[in-house]
């Protein structure tokens, strides 16, 4: 049976930063987890706590590498199995965050505006040799880019149906869906149904 642990936010925030310092070189770290997660609140908290190490931090939200609407909604506005393969481009992600950084020193922002449904015309940059790009959003586990750390924040069915707001529950379906057809193992394994109080598995390496 996996042993469970009582931690504040913080000292997960901690325990992430202490084990990105053992690692060298530019990092691309994912905290996996619903929006009603809130995963890209924590990536911020793992960078400002690297910045004061010294060590360069950004985060970039699996949302502003969401898909056109006229794509993902080609189906409607609720479907459970567009959610899951074509609201969100993973591939971009893997192409113009993931690779290119590790490839080539430089990354993307963001791709997609997805308040105005346009282009983010963002600015490809240059990565420092030693920085952590934190990408933060729903179902990034069991996809094809390679991260060097993984947190995967996990809610049941009853905590996502108590933080999900009514207009998006539809989405709940398929990020079950998703995390039994993509049992990936997590670096750090935590169960988030309580932010304030969440419990933490250690799951080894990524």
């Amino acid at each position: 049976m996996p042993h469970f642990r009582s931690i504040t936010r913080d000292g997960l925030v901690e325990i992430v930063v202490h084990r990105i310092r053992e690692l060298g070189g530019r990092l691309v770290i994912a905290v996996d987890g619903a929006d009603a997660a809130e995963p890209v609140a924590l990536a911020d908290d793992i960078a400002s706590a690297l910045r004061a190490t010294g060590r360069p931090a950004e985060v970039v939200s699996l949302h502003d590498y969401i898909r056109p609407a006229s794509l993902r909604m080609e189906f409607g506005r609720d479907d459970e199995l567009s959610y899951r393969t074509a609201w969100f481009d993973y591939a971009a992600v893997r192409r113009e965050v993931v690779d290119t950084l590790r490839e080539r020193g430089r990354w993307l922002p963001a791709l997609w505006n997805e308040s105005t449904d346009r282009s983010a015309r963002a600015t490809v940059r240059d990565a420092p040799a030693n920085l952590v790009v934190a990408l933060a959003g729903p179902m990034l586990l069991g996809r094809a880019p390679k991260f060097d750390l993984t947190i995967r924040l996990d809610m049941s069915e009853s905590a996502l149906r108590r933080h999900t707001p009514p207009d998006a529950r539809w989405t709940i379906p398929a990020l079950l869906c998703h995390n039994i057809e993509n049992p990936d193992t997590p670096t750090l394994f935590v169960r988030w149904d309580h932010p304030d109080r969440p419990a933490l598995r250690d799951a080894g390496p990524s």
